[in-house]
């Protein structure tokens, strides 16, 4: 298979003064694996790396990624290898002088997340008082002339205020809101029972974002990322294991996904022994469901199996136990009935009207009391 990288996610750093309890770090972010984080110098020979494979898009992400003090330099580095940069943050203490410094140094694009339409749930999703920067941070943006795109991960505790959302990034001036359903990794995963919503809560929402794309028409790109717990097939894999896309840990470890790093029965590689080159063609972790030939039934006979690719790695390994089995969201999938259960423990428990499982948040003592007092 010939495929080449199109995008690389940088996770520059786990660190985050956000305590976001869907957050999509792994549970383990501040141990050893984790904690010797990649130099300027080795960051910039991956991004050399990556530029000659293919690489087009390059986003800067982490945690939060103003969290390193290089970040205008790698900008720079990126800017001068030509590729896309696009800052993944949450603004927090983001200053207009910070974002000017990051423009001159050439980046591209700006997305922006906030955890709700007001102050007071947005800061209690978050674990932290963050609100005021984030829309302080979005006319900054907008200000110094970037594309901006208004990031929300969508849950129980938020999708009825998906109106209020989309009002909110129509009158920041962005082009662009992303309404991404929690996908349930890392920590959104041992929340799930807590974040996911009901079916009437997520046909509601759906309703409203019918509704505002014909409203808006072109003046804001509304983009919906399914919930796949509720759909009858599963998401593709990042359009397929190991065919356009690639993440690199804080410390270099080389994923074919942001949750991969969850699957504990594959090795990955690391930047600071092997080339990106190396990795990418080479090595066992990004080719073990590369094509079809792994495929198990019902995914090898099925005509959808070019269009899902058998769906999701890291979600057949954190439901089934077994990353080379068919994602259980599919409706024809063995373990569907895993998904189906869940569901139904979410949809019986509000029908009867019980408060949801208490959320545990990223970290932090001081976040729980905090959203206690919300």
């Amino acid at each position: 298979m010939d495929a080449k990288p199109l995008w690389l996610l940088a996770e520059l750093t786990y660190k985050c003064p956000l305590q976001c309890p869907y957050c999509s770090n792994p549970l383990d972010f501040a141990g050893s694996r984790f904690k010797h984080e990649l130099t300027t110098e080795e960051w910039s020979r991956v991004f050399r790396e990556a530029q000659a494979l293919g690489v087009l898009q390059l986003g800067l992400s982490g945690g939060e990624p103003l969290l390193r003090p290089d970040l205008e330099s790698l900008v720079a580095t990126a800017q001068q290898l030509g590729l896309y940069t696009s800052l993944i943050t949450s603004a927090h203490r983001l200053t207009q002088d910070r974002l000017a410094a990051l423009k001159r140094a050439g980046l591209d694009h700006v997305q922006i997340s906030v955890q709700a339409a007001d102050a007071e749930l947005s800061d209690r999703i978050a674990g932290t008082r963050a609100y005021r920067d984030k829309l302080a941070a979005y006319h900054f943006a907008k200000e110094l002339g970037f594309p901006l795109t208004v990031n929300v991960v969508l849950h129980r505790e938020n999708l009825h205020q998906v109106e209020a959302l989309i009002r909110l990034a129509e009158s920041l001036g962005a082009e662009r809101i992303e309404l991404a359903n929690t996908q349930f990794y890392g920590w959104a995963f041992h929340n799930r029972d807590a974040l996911m919503p009901t079916k009437a809560q997520l046909d509601a929402a759906w309703q409203v974002v019918l509704r505002e794309r014909a409203r808006l028409g072109s003046r804001l790109e509304i983009v919906w990322v399914l919930p796949d717990y509720h759909e009858q097939f599963p998401k593709p894999c990042m359009g397929g294991w190991g065919r356009a896309y690639m993440t690199v840990t804080p410390a270099g470890e080389v994923w074919p996904c942001q949750a991969a790093g969850g699957i504990t029965t594959l090795t990955f590689e690391n930047v600071r022994d092997r080339s990106l080159e190396w990795i990418w063609h080479q090595s066992d972790a990004f080719n073990r469901f590369r094509g079809e030939a792994w495929m198990p039934e019902p995914c090898r006979s099925c005509a959808r199996r070019t269009v899902d690719f058998g769906g999701c790695r890291c979600q057949a390994f954190l439901v089934a136990g077994d990353a080379a089995l068919t994602d259980p969201v599919c409706s024809l999938a063995p373990h569907r009935h895993v998904i189906d259960a869940a569901v139904t423990q979410v949809e019986r428990a509000a029908a009867a009207r019980v408060e949801p499982t208490a959320l545990t948040y990223r970290a932090a003592p001081a976040s729980r009391a905090l959203a206690a007092k919300g």
